[in-house]
């Protein structure tokens, strides 16, 4: 570990900065492939995103092509994570589905799997199944984190959670990084089909997709739940992550950017869009601006 703030032993539930490693052995095996699938279903099964309609189609898509379909999905209906999507799904009459929640493309991936290795697709999400165990095995992979030191419970899209230290966090993606600039095949082609597809990733005005689109690429972002995000650097061999412990994500976006700053992977002065970010403002309930959150200088 280059450096810390904080306490880095402090146990950390990954939540869906997770999702990358939950994909991996699904593409290790070959099986995404055999799903005829490319970037973008790639991108969307590693995605926390936004519920808008090109997310909800291309979940379904991906549900279809495997044979199943949205009742399949373990994750429960929850409505769209960005305004748009919201809008959009009010607009066309629709009503909160299991395709707008922002993990249906991973529930989508994991189903694919049980289907192609004919394990069942009942309780794909649970402790036990072996879905659920390769995914533990690439956590403990890439963290170098053993599974019988791994705190286990359930996300809040019903798959299996897994909390270990901060730091394991960070030593995860910077590995993941590190072998996707050594060129490892399932690395790299995880990381490019973010790259190619922030969108999918993310969504309108989504941090992560953002972050992806200002910087060419070269930093990757994964957020999850309860103020946890990580970022891996590949050309640096380098990932940073961060857990604000109360939750709260007011103060998530600030200390993120204000990290990468130091870094010295983002210049000193931000880009408008990501400038946004930067200061999170607080409204009462007159919708006047009556504070921000920032980083003290």
């Amino acid at each position: 570990m280059l450096g810390s703030a904080g306490d880095p032993s402090y146990l950390t539930v990954w939540r869906s900065c997770a999702k990358p490693f939950q994909l991996f052995s699904f593409v290790e095996s070959g099986g995404f492939d055999a799903c005829g699938w490319g970037s973008e279903e790639m991108a969307l099964a590693c995605a926390s995103h936004g519920g808008e309609p090109e997310h909800v189609e291309l979940a379904a898509r991906m549900l279809d092509s495997i044979g199943l379909e949205e009742g399949d999905l373990a994750c429960g209906a929850h409505e769209p994570m960005t305004r748009r999507g919201v809008r959009l799904m009010h607009q066309a009459g629709l009503s909160p589905s299991r395709l707008h929640n922002n993990c249906s493309g991973k529930h989508a991936g994991m189903l694919a799997f049980a289907r192609g290795q004919s394990w069942s697709t009942l309780g794909y999400e649970r402790l036990g199944h072996e879905v659920q165990n390769r995914a533990l095995a690439q956590i403990a992979r890439w963290s170098g984190s053993p599974r019988d030191d791994m705190a286990l419970m359930v996300d809040g899209c019903g798959v299996v959670a897994v909390g270990l230290p901060l730091g394991a966090l960070a030593i995860a993606f910077a590995r993941l990084g590190a072998a996707a600039e050594m060129g490892d095949e399932v690395p790299v082609r995880i990381l490019a089909a973010i790259a190619a597809h922030p969108f999918l990733f993310g969504g309108t005005d989504r941090f992560d997709t953002v972050l992806v689109e200002e910087s060419a690429g070269r930093l990757i972002s994964k957020v999850g739940a309860e103020g946890v995000h990580a970022v891996t650097i590949p050309a640096e061999g380098i990932a940073v992550a961060i857990k604000v412990e109360d939750g709260a994500t007011r103060a998530q976006h600030p200390a993120l950017l204000k990290l990468l700053q130091l870094l010295g992977v983002l210049p000193e002065e931000l880009s408008p869009r990501l400038a946004a970010f930067a200061r999170t403002p607080i409204m009462n309930t007159r919708n006047e601006l009556v504070g921000e959150v920032r980083v003290a200088s």
